[in-house]
């Protein structure tokens, strides 16, 4: 039985899915850049920095570029992002999202948003939840990616904890072995096949209890 003292949460397909709006930014740079980005091309984007993914889309359109147009095309993907995540709304939160931050909060158990997202506050405002939240590690506070434990171990660090008494809650593999390697429990939120080395794989937050996470 764990002492739990602090859980960190990932956003994107955790609390939220902006995967979608991730996909009709880059389905656009695609369009106009003269090729068709589809669903299944979109899979090799999940946990990858914006940076690669825009490599990656660009090989699959067989298009070459400096290194400022391919800031430029970045940067016009995430202006395209930002317009779609500010029409958000609370009713996007994922089943149990809510209900396990209350529960968490109820028990003096601190919570915190570990995301490499730079538009993870903006999110988190639209969806109302900023005060479900003791502390925010986002994309502008971090420099290194998941599998660097970095982000995870500052959200730590904010909430004057230890490594031992956190639980990260993540989607995708490189925020598990960022967990691991940081000296957390996991709970993988997907896919068993894909989230294997966690503690715990859940298919949502609304399949978790505290007795769960405490037995960890």
């Amino acid at each position: 039985m764990m002492d739990l003292k602090g859980c960190i949460f990932d956003l994107d397909g955790v609390i939220v899915d902006t995967a979608k709006y991730h996909y009709m930014a880059w389905r656009r740079l695609a369009k106009e850049l003269g090729f068709v980005f589809t669903l299944e091309d979109n899979e090799a984007l999940k946990g990858v920095s914006r940076m690669a993914s825009l490599e990656i889309l660009l090989s699959k359109g067989n298009i070459h570029a400096t290194r400022q147009e391919k800031e430029e095309l970045a940067a016009r993907k995430n202006g395209w992002y930002v317009e779609f995540i500010s029409g958000m709304k609370p009713d996007e939160i994922l089943p149990g999202s809510v209900k396990l931050l209350r529960s968490l909060r109820k028990e003096g158990i601190l919570t915190a948003i570990g995301s490499a997202s730079k538009n993870a506050g903006t999110i988190i405002d639209k969806i109302n939840l900023r005060d479900m939240f003791d502390v925010i590690i986002d994309g502008n506070k971090i420099s290194k990616a998941k599998p660097d434990p970095e982000i995870f171990l500052r959200a730590v660090q904010e909430m004057k904890l230890s490594p031992p008494h956190c639980i990260v809650f993540e989607d995708a593999q490189a925020g598990i072995e960022a967990a691991i390697a940081g000296g957390m429990k996991c709970v993988g939120v997907g896919s068993p096949e894909l989230l294997g080395r966690a503690d715990l794989v859940i298919p949502g937050l609304n399949k978790i209890t505290l007795e769960q996470l405490r037995a960890l």
